[in-house]
């Protein structure tokens, strides 16, 4: 793991779902002027958050598209497996235990992850402590009991 140039934002996900807590991330990023793209390891949990991504809210949607399609590239948000940063983007999310490699090309890395379960929160800690150590700018957020995100580290 690569020290990162930008920021690396933990999300400790204990009352909401990634499938709450990801669109609106994702959407506060296309609203920034950047691209996105979302490391997803498992290709089943991809193929998830596509079809999530299109039903997003009721009355829109999150354009986005997987890396291994037509038109990658073109994309505002790449869903993708790999390292290859295709669509340019400057924020790189990581929803599970994705590999943390090249990092330090993106203006901000988002690691979200599940506080309820146990091996999600122990590679989030190891994470934290490997880069807090190589001097990374982290920011680590986690809900109030209202549901607001508080910057707690």
């Amino acid at each position: 793991m690569a020290e990162a140039s930008g920021e690396v934002w933990f999300y400790h996900l204990e009352r909401s779902t990634l499938d709450q807590v990801l669109p609106e991330l994702l959407d506060r990023t296309l609203q920034r002027g950047w691209r996105a793209r979302v490391r997803i390891a498992d290709a089943d949990q991809r193929r998830e958050i596509d079809e999530r991504l299109w039903i997003w809210r009721e009355d829109s949607f999150l354009a986005h598209g997987l890396s291994d399609e037509a038109h990658a590239k073109r994309q505002p948000i790449l869903l993708t497996g790999d390292h290859a940063n295709l669509n340019g983007s400057q924020a790189l999310f990581i929803v599970d235990q994705s590999d943390m490699s090249l990092s330090e090309e993106f203006e901000r890395c988002f690691i979200i992850f599940d506080g309820r379960d146990e091996a999600a929160l122990s590679t989030a800690r190891g994470r934290w402590k490997k880069l807090k150590e190589q001097g990374t700018n982290l920011a680590y957020w986690k809900q109030s009991d209202e549901g607001r995100w508080e910057k707690a580290a």
